[in-house]
């Protein structure tokens, strides 16, 4: 089985998607894990953002022992991850990489931005999980100044709103619900009732 999670930052998706497959004993792949990978090897090499052959190497060349790096969810990885992938060059690398990730044995959870539409449009489910910018804002705030991140709500929403605009209007793979994705809102669920939400969305989508 494969459950293609797509929706914008701090929605919810990362946390519902490690339940999931610990639920129905699948494999998971942030696929976000993977753009912030490419930005953080860039920045650590002095390469330039906008170098698309450069980033797409090393995108090829990306380790994946390395996506669970707490690094890589820091402000500066996340700012630098929203332009690498605009990059086609990156995309194309990373696709492949995710989509051979969704053909291992038993299938697998795979959350990102454009799964459900790009990556594995023949999905068992597709699940779009979303929240209003308010929201996803103070849970981003929270998480990042828990982790002893010095940085303003203000500043976040603002980050948060920027990274929407350029994830929904992208030419390349753009930030939109697949035509046949469950929409699951979680501006006011929990992560308890929002897993609940989930897996009674997917019984029903696989009967």
């Amino acid at each position: 089985m494969i459950i293609a999670m797509d929706g914008p930052a701090a929605s919810g998706k990362g946390t519902l998607a490690k339940q999931l497959a610990k639920h129905y004993g699948l494999g998971h792949l942030d696929t976000g894990a993977l753009y912030r990978a490419v930005a953080r090897d860039m920045i650590a090499s002095g390469t330039a953002l906008d170098d698309e052959g450069a980033a797409a190497q090393t995108a090829r060349d990306i380790d994946p022992e390395t996506l669970d790096d707490p690094g890589l969810r820091t402000p500066r990885i996340a700012e630098a991850a929203a332009l690498v992938a605009r990059l086609k060059g990156v995309r194309k690398a990373l696709v492949d990489y995710q989509r051979a990730f969704a053909a291992r044995p038993g299938g697998a959870v795979i959350e990102g931005r454009d799964i459900g539409t790009v990556v594995c449009p023949g999905a068992d489910v597709k699940l779009f999980v979303e929240a209003s910018t308010q929201v996803r804002a103070q849970r981003r705030h929270k998480e990042l100044t828990e982790a002893g991140h010095d940085i303003t709500f203000e500043e976040i929403h603002a980050q948060i709103s920027a990274r929407d605009a350029r994830d929904r209007t992208r030419a390349i793979s753009p930030l939109v619900p697949a035509e046949d994705a469950h929409l699951l809102d979680t501006s006011d669920l929990g992560i308890e009732a929002a897993f609940k939400v989930a897996v009674k969305l997917i019984g029903t989508a696989m009967r």
